[in-house]
Order: structure tokens, then C-alpha cells, then sequence
């Protein structure tokens, strides 16, 4: 019999994971956003073009770290407990953005600015990079049998919530302040209004419960906690089929979700204010589809989901870039985004049960960090450059459609060879509303 109280017990679980995955990700998105002001106050040069690549550069630092944090962490993870390392990564992210947003600019303190901002980057990168396997493994730990895909896709709700609220309080700070306003001190009130959310993450965390299932799993285990040598020798099938499905999912969120805005603005001549508003539409969209894709999956199952929406997904991001390089508009931008944000979102639900579901519990969050930052690293990290440079050699804008086909074709054959988990039954409910 399944008390009330546990029910408030499990909603607190999902919303310590979601509060802070959203902090993480909202810093991490609006640096993005913000770079060539960045790249002003930090990063002064003659020429500007050469800023903006350092504050570029600077912000691909902490793709680099993501594969260091999230071993580290995920290794810190099993070893001492989901509620442990997810304290200890929101206190990095949050010291991060406090360097950030009170960091003196160039003009002030010379090169020790610029060495703030590496630094701040750098302990961004190490934190998010333990977050989606310490998360994700605490969601999926934390939910009754028959709900694990539901409550493994609030992982990406966060993220979801985070692009949304970051696109939004840069579109809002551009269109209220001048440009010289703007520069001066304007850009920084996303980073403090992001620090506000440290302390509340911290604090619920603090008050989080351990998962049931890990607390057993450790009960049970015998002797020390496996190496990382070990976990990559033993797990090394589910590790690559980890990969491959992880593939998709990063490339779709770097060329869809971020790196639109500046494709449809520079390269299809769009107003950044109205594309910024198109991809909070489209990012509100998908933000509702991914919880109802993971209870999807609960009845159906991971592949089939997986599968279903990412050749929906395949299939339309070709024609759908041709159709727009035809005749740019904001209305066929919004109806694009709409729909591969659908299939995204599609694809995102189930994605991180299934990744959880390829390891045994003892090791799943080193597994999972593994994998899936050593994707993200590879081919996330790189998606900017790789659809510059297809657009610069194949001088055509649907060059960005043939990296996110590429990917799409990993992750379909990650999704074939993964492993399936049995579907728990759901359970019996007698008029009381008693389950059993």
C-alpha cells in the first residue's frame, strides 16, 4: 500500500533534481547567449571577431572539463550516495555563476579578468557534468516500477526550462536597456538572478531523501566500489550503445535549440528579437511533450518511442531546413521549430531511463557520466564548428540538416542494440483509491 506521504516524499524528489539541473543548465545556456558582450568586457582586442572567439573559446572550456566532472562525480556518486554529489555539484555551479556575475571586467583588474571568467567556465563544465548522471540516476532510482520513464524525462524538463528561461531574460534585458546600458553592467542581471536559485536548490537537496533502490543496491554489493578501469572494461558494450543514443539527442539541442538563433539571424537574414520568441514557442512545446513521451514509454516501452520519434525526427530536418533556405520568414521558421521540437522532445522523455537502464545500479552513475559527457564532449561540443565549416565547403544553408542526420543514424543503431528492460505492471486500484 502506497502512503500519501510518499507521494509528497517522491514529488520533493523530482523537483530537488529539477531546480537544480534548471540552474545548471540556465547559466550555462545564457554565457552562450551572451558572448559577444562577454567578449567586450573580458576579452578586449582591436579586432572583434578575435574576441568573440576567445569568449568562444572560453566557453567551449567547459566541454572539456564535462567528461573530467562527470567521472569524477559520477564515480563520487556511487560510492557516496546520489544526495552527496548532487549537494556538492549545485555549490560548484553556484560559486561558478557568483564569478560570473560579480567577476571586475578587463578594464578594471587587466588579465586577471579573463582568468576569472576560464575559471568560472571551468568549474561550470566539472559541476554540469556530473549533474545528468547524478541526476538522472536519482530520478530513475527514486520512481515506482511502472513510472521510470516519466520520471527519468524530468532530467530534461530542466534543461527545457533552462533554454526557456535564459532565452527569455536575454530577449528581456535587450529589449529594456540600450546598448550601452547593455554592455556596461545590464548583461550580469541573468547571472544574479541565477544565483538567487543557488541557495533554494542547496536547501531542498539538503532535505532530499536517498533513493530506496540505490540504498539496497549498496546494501547488497560486495566489497569496493569498481574502478573506472573496471566500469569501462566490463561495461564497455553498454557504454558505446550509451553513446550512440546520446549522440542524437546532443546534436538536435546544440543545432536546434542553440545554435538556431544565430543560423536564422545571420545566415537567414531573421530579426533576433522574433527568432528569440519562435524558440521559446518551440522550447514551451517541447517542454510538454517530454514528460508525456517518458509515461509513453512506461507503457510501451523505451525502444519504440526512441525509435518512433527519431526517424519522425530524421525524416523532416532536411526537408524542413530546404523548405525555409527557400523563402526565410519568421512564420516558417516557427512551424520548422514547432515540428522538430515535437520530435525532439519525442525523443528526449525516454532518453534518460534508457541510458540509466543500460547499467546496474552500483555503477550507473559513472556508466551514465561516461558516456554520455564523452558524447556530449565529441559531438555537442563540436556541433558550432562542424556546421560552420559544412556551411563555409558545401556553401548551402542546409548544410546544418547533414551533421543532425549524421547523428541521427548513431543513435538509431544505439537504439536498436541497447538493452530493453521489462516493463513493470502497474499497480491495481481499488475505488478507495488504495494501489496495490
Amino acid at each position: 500500500m502506497q502512503t500519501s506521504s510518499t507521494g509528497v516524499s517522491r514529488t520533493r524528489q523530482v523537483v530537488a533534481a529539477v531546480i537544480g539541473n534548471a540552474l545548471e543548465w540556465y547559466d550555462f545556456i545564457v554565457y552562450g547567449f551572451l558572448a559577444s558582450i562577454i567578449a567586450r568586457q573580458f576579452f578586449p582586442s582591436e579586432d572583434e571577431y578575435a574576441s568573440l572567439l576567445m569568449a568562444l573559446a572560453t566557453f567551449g572550456v567547459g566541454f572539456f572539463m564535462r567528461p573530467v566532472g562527470g567521472i569524477l562525480l559520477g564515480m563520487y556518486s556511487d560510492r557516496k550516495g546520489r544526495k552527496a554529489a548532487m549537494q556538492m555539484i549545485i555549490r560548484l555551479m553556484t560559486v561558478s555563476i557568483a564569478l560570473i556575475a560579480f567577476a571586475p571586467n578587463y578594464a578594471a583588474i587587466g588579465m586577471g579578468a579573463p582568468l576569472l571568467i576560464v575559471v568560472a567556465r571551468m568549474l561550470q563544465g566539472f559541476a554540469t557534468g556530473g549533474e545528468y548522471a547524478s541526476a538522472t540516476a536519482f530520478l530513475v532510482e527514486s520512481a515506482p516500477a511502472h513510472r521510470k520513464g516519466l520520471y527519468g524525462s524530468w532530467q530534461l524538463v530542466g534543461q527545457c526550462l533552462a533554454v526557456f528561461c535564459g532565452a527569455a531574460m536575454v530577449a528581456l534585458i535587450t529589449h529594456l536597456l540600450s546598448p550601452e546600458a547593455l554592455d556596461s553592467w545590464g548583461w550580469r542581471i541573468p547571472f544574479v538572478l541565477g544565483l538567487l536559485i543557488g541557495p533554494v536548490g542547496l536547501w531542498i537537496r539538503k532535505h532530499m531523501e536517498e533513493p530506496e533502490e540505490f540504498l539496497e543496491a549498496r546494501k547488497h554489493a560486495k566489497g569496493a566500489s569498481p574502478s573506472l578501469l573496471q566500469v569501462i572494461r566490463e561495461h564497455r558494450r553498454s557504454i558505446l550503445v550509451s553513446m550512440g543514443l546520446a549522440c542524437g539527442a546532443t546534436v538536435s539541442f546544440y543545432v536546434v535549440l542553440v545554435n538556431m538563433p544565430t543560423f536564422a539571424h545571420k545566415n537567414l537574414g531573421l530579426p533576433l528579437d522574433q527568432v528569440l520568441l519562435v524558440q521559446m514557442l518551440a522550447v514551451a512545446l517541447m517542454t510538454v511533450v517530454i514528460p508525456l513521451s517518458g509515461a509513453l514509454s512506461d507503457r510501451l516501452g523505451r525502444r519504440p518511442v526512441l525509435m518512433a520519434f527519431t526517424l519522425a525526427f530524421f525524416l523532416m530536418v532536411y526537408p524542413l531546413y530546404v523548405w525555409i533556405a527557400a523563402a526565410p520568414s519568421i512564420e516558417r521558421l516557427l512551424v520548422m521549430q514547432l515540428l522538430l521540437c515535437s520530435a525532439i522532445g519525442g525523443f528526449f522523455g525516454p532518453a534518460p531511463t534508457a541510458l540509466a537502464e543500460q547499467f546496474p545500479i552500483e555503477v550507473r552513475s559513472t556508466g551514465v557520466s561516461v558516456a554520455y559527457n564523452v558524447a556530449v564532449m565529441v559531438f555537442g561540443g563540436f556541433a558550432p564548428l562542424i556546421v560552420t565549416w559544412l556551411s563555409n565547403v558545401l556553401a548551402t544553408p542546409v548544410a546544418p540538416s547533414f551533421y543532425v542526420l549524421f547523428a541521427c543514424v548513431l543513435t538509431l543503431l544505439g537504439t536498436y542494440c541497447m538493452q530493453e528492460a521489462p516493463r513493470a505492471k502497474r499497480p491495481v486500484e481499488l475505488n478507495l483509491g488504495v494501489k496495490l
